[in-house]
């Protein structure tokens, strides 16, 4: 199966190719402002470089968060592009399961964290057991130093969570845990291809119209909504 995977949950895109779980290619930009510019070139360099045609591919596998607000709806944007102009099908990658899986076999406890902002993380837990991710607990948005108290040894952390909060974590656990910023493991579409190839047979197919972030909390917008009386 020949899937191509999108992330764009942090500053950072990816693009990635995957052939029956083999990575063709892949292809990452980091920004400073939005992805909507650079995303579709992104996807076309990778195309060109793998040598394939959209409609040459089985999947379009995107990650659907959480992560950034506007992040996420341009990547789920132009993936639902793709699927209409193609016929493809689509299905939705966690952002933090992808982030973790890139994070490669560690003992203990491996969370992923990304930037909330408010002085928040994103954060879940995951643990390998016999070569494979298994969840520990699910996403959550809240204060680095509460997620920092409930944490257990072996534990790695990973992410731009890791970069914005560091000393919170090392002022509860020193030098015991391994803290993984944003630039030694980042977000990698070729995994979020292939998780999605993986979800395919236990989660279904989604219709790209369907298919919506996962955003934990509210936006801005949803915040300031006035609600009925």
């Amino acid at each position: 199966m020949r899937v191509l995977g999108i992330d764009t949950a942090t500053w950072t895109a990816s693009v990635g190719i995957v052939d029956d779980g083999e990575v063709l290619v892949e292809r990452s930009l980091a920004v400073s402002t939005s992805h909507a510019v650079s995303l579709l070139p992104l996807v076309n360099e990778a195309l060109a470089a793998a040598r394939l045609e959209l409609r040459e591919l089985d999947l379009l596998a995107v990650s659907i968060g959480p992560g950034s607000f506007t992040g996420l709806r341009i990547g789920l944007s132009v993936t639902k592009g793709l699927a209409l102009a193609t016929g493809l099908p689509v299905i939705g990658v966690p952002t933090l399961e992808a982030l973790a899986q890139a994070t490669g076999v560690r003992d203990g406890l491996v969370c992923p964290l990304l930037d909330a902002r408010k002085r928040e993380v994103y954060a879940a837990a995951f643990r390998w057991r016999e070569g494979a991710l298994e969840l520990v607990h699910g996403a959550v948005v809240v204060p680095p130093d509460v997620f920092a108290d409930h944490l257990s040894l072996p534990c790695t952390l990973v992410g731009d969570g890791v970069d914005a909060y560091a000393p919170v974590f090392r002022r509860r656990w020193g030098d015991q845990l391994e803290l993984l910023p944003l630039s030694v493991v980042s977000p990698r579409g070729a995994i979020v291809a292939a998780l999605g190839a993986a979800r395919v047979d236990t989660n279904g197919l989604a219709e790209a119209a369907e298919l919506e972030p996962t955003y934990v909390r509210k936006s801005e917008a949803e915040l300031h909504r006035p609600t009925s009386s």
